[in-house]
């Protein structure tokens, strides 16, 4: 997993695009999104409390892995939740692990020695083709679709389709061609850019990009705030839930407190505590704290008493489908 976004984005100057999609003029307004639904049990879980018990609204799924049937079976029963596809192009841990679902022999640039996906960013650059990249792009989607689940977003897990421009070039498309909005910041970028240092090239680059996906009838966003893997606890060491869910808590409020106006997609991870979960992944105590700060009523209370507004991909398409 990585802490930052590989994206660069561009800068845009004027009406934001949630103004663009009616979204009332000054507003921030949010879609709070939890990656890496059905990568087990405790991301399902997380996932949908985060939503049902707290300010989380959007979610988006890892197609490869083991879990994606006990999420889609609920969304079936639930198709209220906003779910997207979390393109997954790596495999990253260590005794846990999904292979492609093109298949090993269509899509060998893309398979380790294991028969999984690559461990890493890097190593799926070095090795896989973007042709590879989007008949696996197309094969989740494929997924999905032959289980019923038609998503309402795209986005990229550890930010791998943004690596290149070829794989991006191929991301963009199959959002544009299947008419499925896709993470994209094309606006101001106000957070983001301070993560990624951005020179000019990069911001003319994705405000291009910005306006050539909102030509192409979907909503774009304004910004991206990707930081919260990074926040890794409280500088005393103090682990606990108490101690995590006020750190969290604490981060999440700073940050949307610097967050501009506009339609801003805000990142994060929840899971719930297992036994299980730590033996996949040690970044248990950032995704656990996560889903504690999404439940915490003290983030509800600052989001109502800041007037921040809540939204969807789903509601974003809606009213894009009614901008002329």
């Amino acid at each position: 997993m990585i802490c930052v976004s590989t994206v660069a984005y561009s800068q845009d100057s004027g009406q934001t695009y949630a103004e663009k999609l009616g979204y009332p003029k000054g507003k921030k307004v949010l879609i709070i999104h939890v990656d890496d639904v059905g990568m087990s049990y405790e991301s399902n879980e997380g996932a949908i409390r985060a939503i049902r018990e707290g300010v989380a609204n959007s979610l988006s799924v890892m197609m490869p892995c083991g879990w994606v049937p006990g999420f889609v079976n609920y969304w079936k029963e639930n198709k209220d939740l906003d779910a997207g596809l979390h393109l997954t192009l790596t495999s990253e841990w260590k005794d846990y692990r999904w292979g492609p679902l093109a298949g090993k022999q269509q899509v060998k640039g893309l398979t380790d020695p294991e028969g999984a996906l690559w461990r890493s960013v890097a190593e799926v650059v070095k090795n896989a083709s973007p042709d590879e990249v989007e008949q696996e792009i197309r094969a989740q989607l494929d997924r999905a679709r032959t289980m019923g689940f038609e998503p309402t977003h795209l986005d990229s897990h550890m930010g791998t389709l943004f690596a290149t421009p070829e794989f991006m070039e191929r991301y963009l498309k199959v959002g544009m061609q299947e008419k499925i909005p896709v993470m994209f910041p094309g606006g101001h970028n106000t957070a983001i850019k301070e993560v990624e240092k951005m020179i000019s090239d990069q911001f003319e680059m994705t405000q291009k990009i910005g306006k050539q996906l909102w030509n192409a009838g979907l909503p774009v966003l304004d910004d991206l705030e990707n930081s919260s893997y990074c926040w890794k606890g409280p500088e005393n060491g103090d682990k606990s839930d108490k101690a995590m869910q006020q750190y969290k808590t604490g981060k999440y409020i700073e940050a949307f407190g610097k967050l501009k106006p506009g339609l801003t997609m805000v990142i994060m991870h929840c899971t719930i505590h297992t036994e299980v979960f730590p033996k996949i992944s040690d970044s248990w105590p950032t995704r656990e704290g996560d889903f504690l700060a999404m439940i915490d009523p003290e983030l509800k209370k600052y989001i109502e008493k800041e007037g921040i507004v809540l939204t969807t991909w789903r509601e974003a398409m809606q009213r894009r489908q009614k901008v002329k």
